[in-house]
């Protein structure tokens, strides 16, 4: 049996575990009919049957005595509470306070584990606290009151909406089979089954605009909701111009994690879970998730009260203006591509979206592993078998981590283009690094370019954010994406190579 880990799941463990053995030991046999027990109230609990003896039976050490009437009873009522329990476990409401415990477990196991290694090399120790403050949620402890980037406080938006390029001739060479870019395309369905950066270079540099379209006319959303193909194309270059030219969280990234959804949503565990809607907005999501990215991170804006951390009250400051770039780009002129829909339909793609794109934020991704964990062992307890996603709750929570792991996927890339989204990374961070050092502030964690391990920071990230991350992905879906697993063990084996 797999160790269990999570809270919620070990307790329903070790009660099914109790209620065999007294089972065993008891020789009671317990209801046919446990559901009749679900009416039950608990607070009977340990009460004495009213059908018990008046003179209770017992030994010289004060116990019921095995085999008569009243240590019958009692058994049996006790074995009935065990059933309630077991059933009101079951059908809680799990998500806040369960996932809570987990996520603390989580954070205390990380810890303990990324304390072991700062302490044995330097680099080990900056990689820790990068990891550290990058996913667990830490605020920054002393802000930079009044030292503003005046570099980065404002949004580069384009009012007027402006589309740099012709739509119809971008359509013509995305649908036209013979195109460089169609068949740069033709391997999309498949995990690291394209080169975003060869389609960037023979597209225009239009790669998430490309992939958006390429993947929702395979999935036939345009006829599904009546989407016109002129007001799309039109929206996502719009969007994709509002994307930064910074090294890494640029439209090539979001493209990538577009198109690693797009291959997440086919496997065959989550054949028909997910509704057209839910699908539409978790691409929708994935394209706009890091729409006018500065190339600073959250940490770096709360530190020092940037315009964008006072806007949004330094929680998830880049993640809320990406939803509001996106979707303020949706009401500008010719960007209105959902004109069909219902009002009932738009809110709900609206509510996903934003609850997708929020749980973009690496702070919360213990919290959204800790939930994903207990999610997969409960289901493994309950020995159900089956990816049965009856509420929203559950529902979101799994496109939630499906657009995190596509978000943290570069490193189960095939090799050749993992080393190039290592390059861009590496190149962000170090371009924070050297805004810090012009402005005097303290470097952050991973971003002085004249003290960084390249190779022990991808093992480390490997090993302690994204392996744990992804195992447990495929244990959801299992056994659909072990083909992931491996390219990830394979990459981490190459960095460590070249420690």
């Amino acid at each position: 049996e797999d160790l269990i880990v999570t809270p919620f799941a070990q307790v329903l463990a070790s009660l099914r575990r109790v209620r065999n053995d007294f089972i065993v030991l008891t020789n009671i046999h317990p209801p046919n009919n446990v559901q009749l027990l679900t009416h039950r109230s608990p607070t009977g609990h340990g009460k004495m049957s009213t059908n018990s003896s008046p003179t209770i039976p017992i030994n010289a050490q004060g116990n019921v005595v095995p085999g008569t009437e009243e240590f019958i009873q009692r058994a049996t009522n006790t074995i009935e509470e065990l059933d309630w329990c077991l059933e009101q476990l079951d059908a809680v409401q799990t998500h806040r306070s369960v996932s809570e415990m987990a996520s603390n477990k989580f954070k205390r196991m990380l810890n303990k584990e990324l304390n072991q290694l700062s302490g044995m090399s330097k680099s080990g120790n900056q990689v820790s606290e990068f990891i550290s403050s990058t996913y667990m949620e830490k605020r920054p402890a002393s802000p930079n009151c009044g030292l503003m980037s005046k570099s980065f406080n404002k949004s580069h938006l384009n009012p007027t909406g402006k589309i740099m390029g012709n739509v119809t001739e971008l359509k013509y060479t995305i649908i036209t089979n013979k195109s460089g870019t169609a068949l740069e395309l033709e391997g999309i369905d498949m995990w690291g089954g394209i080169d975003l950066f060869k389609i960037a270079d023979i597209s225009n540099n239009r790669p998430l605009t490309s992939v958006m379209y390429t993947i929702c006319k395979k999935r036939d959303m345009f006829v599904k909701f009546k989407l016109s193909p002129v007001k799309f194309l039109t929206y996502m270059m719009t969007l994709e111009d509002h994307y930064r030219e910074v090294p890494y969280h640029n439209s090539l990234h979001a493209a990538d994690v577009v198109q690693s959804v797009h291959v997440l949503l086919s496997s065959a565990a989550l054949d028909s879970v997910f509704t057209d809607l839910e699908i539409l907005s978790a691409l929708i999501a994935s394209a706009m998730h890091d729409v006018d990215h500065p190339g600073l991170s959250n940490q770096y804006h709360c530190s020092n009260s940037t315009e964008l951390a006072i806007m949004y009250n330094d929680a998830s400051v880049l993640e809320n203006h990406h939803l509001a770039v996106g979707f303020k780009l949706m009401q500008q002129n010719h960007c209105d591509m959902f004109e069909h829909f219902t009002q009932k339909q738009w809110q709900s793609l609206r509510k996903m979206s934003i609850d997708m794109v929020l749980a973009t934020d690496m702070s919360k991704h213990m919290q959204l592993l800790a939930n994903l964990k207990t999610m997969v062992e409960t289901k493994k307890v309950a020995a159900s078998g089956v990816l049965m996603l009856d509420n929203y709750t559950d529902r979101i929570q799994v496109l939630q981590n499906m657009v995190h792991c596509a978000d943290l996927s570069n490193s189960a890339k095939p090799i050749e283009l993992y080393k190039k989204w290592v390059s861009v990374i590496i190149d962000e961070y170090w371009m924070q690094g050297d805004v810090e050092r012009q402005a005097g502030l303290e470097i952050s964690p991973m971003c002085d370019r004249h003290n960084t391990s390249i190779e022990r920071s991808q093992v480390m990230f490997i090993d302690f954010v994204v392996h744990p991350l992804l195992e447990t992905w495929a244990d959801l879906v299992n056994p659909y994406a072990q083909e992931i697993i491996n390219e990830l063990s394979d990459n981490r084996e190459y960095y460590a190579s070249l420690i």
